[in-house]
């Protein structure tokens, strides 16, 4: 049975840190590409950062570049979101997403929260 769960998420001050972590069970991890998404009230879904499967190349939405950074450790089938210097505006749900040619899975969700 395919498994992400997302943990780390929480309510924190503008410019303080948090590290979110994916936990991945039920498929070959290292194939997978690993993304993290957000989803803020009243708005669409939208892509934060992804990692290839060997973890050679990263991506990131230009609102995160610079602040978040995005690993992952494919002996412990897990990949990490580290969050700094946060904003009000990156207040959302994450969700972490694996993904392997017509294969797509989702987490759950960890709710984060950033105080002004």
């Amino acid at each position: 049975q395919v498994q992400l769960v997302e943990s780390g998420g929480g309510l924190v001050q503008a410019g303080g840190s948090l590290r979110l972590s994916c936990a991945a069970s039920g498929f070959t991890f290292s194939s997978y590409r690993m993304s993290w998404y957000r989803q803020a009230p009243g708005k669409e879904r939208e892509l934060v950062a992804t990692i290839t499967s060997a973890g050679g190349s990263k991506t990131y939405a230009d609102s995160v570049k610079g602040r978040f950074t995005i690993s992952r450790d494919n002996a412990k089938n897990a990949v990490y979101l580290q969050m700094n210097s946060l904003k009000p505006e990156d207040t959302a749900v994450y969700y972490c997403n694996a993904r392997y040619n017509f294969l797509d899975y989702w987490g759950q969700g960890t709710q984060v929260a950033v105080s002004s």
